[in-house]
């Protein structure tokens, strides 16, 4: 049997440092914008986040865009 994938969603992560432990490995915390559209272009999710990076009190570390699918029988 066949096996269809179905977009079902997207989650764009905004990875920040926050800081250093005790030790001085960095601190990292995340923050998710959800329910972004499947077809949302990589470049404009990437100026998305640069822009939204811009407001935060700490560091842009990485930016993560998490597609997420569903997988039924046809």
């Amino acid at each position: 049997m066949a096996v269809v994938r179905v977009p079902s969603g997207a989650v764009l992560r905004l990875v920040l440092q926050t800081g250093v432990d005790s030790e001085g490995n960095p601190v990292y915390r995340n923050r998710n914008l959800t329910n972004l559209r499947t077809d949302a272009q990589d470049q404009d999710l990437f100026d998305v986040a640069q822009a939204l990076a811009g407001l935060q009190e700490y560091a842009l570390s990485a930016i993560h865009h998490i597609k997420n699918d569903r997988l039924i029988q046809a």
